[in-house]
């Protein structure tokens, strides 16, 4: 049975004020935390003492239980993660000009794949993103996240992301 955790609002503040002053390790593996991986996905991404992290994380409220399932979630909205697959060669259509849920679903999709392609080394630039007001301001900080993803695995990758979440024909 996998477990699934999210962030409780004592999580939120500790990524955006560092008021808990979290040690590195508890640090990274929270930014990893988005309601949608399961305990399974998550201590994969850890690389040291897995589950003492999520003990710890859970015990001192930054992270919050809102769900068990059978089997490890499957996300169809979500891209794969970069470690078991590469992004897919022909991406679902994501223009910049799009009614607001399809803005925050792309948004949310171009967060975790970066996320995931990069590690915690995403966190600050994730964070604009997520708070990304409009496409256009969307798409300046994914042209930076997509030269990040250059720097860090390679040109193919950032082709893959950029062709994904910034070459897709405008609605």
């Amino acid at each position: 049975m996998a477990t699934i955790y999210r962030k409780t609002a004592k999580g939120h503040s500790e990524i955006e004020t560092r008021t808990h002053r979290l040690s590195p390790r508890l640090r990274s593996a929270l930014i990893m935390i988005d309601g949608r991986r399961s305990d399974d996905d998550v201590r994969k991404l850890i690389p040291q003492q897995a589950d003492e992290t999520l003990r710890l994380l859970d015990e001192q409220g930054f992270i919050e239980i809102i769900g068990i399932t059978q089997d490890a979630p499957t996300n169809a909205v979500a891209p794969p993660r970069a470690a078991e697959a590469e992004p897919p060669k022909a991406p679902p259509p994501a223009a910049p000009a799009l009614p607001v849920r399809d803005f925050e679903a792309t948004r949310a999709q171009a967060v975790r794949l970066f996320t995931d392609m990069v590690g915690p080394m995403a966190e600050t630039l994730a964070i604009k993103m997520e708070r990304a007001r409009s496409p256009d301001e969307l798409r300046t900080l994914l042209q930076t996240a997509q030269r990040i993803i250059g720097n860090t695995r390679g040109g193919q990758a950032a082709a893959d992301y950029g062709t994904r979440f910034l070459d897709s024909p405008r609605g």
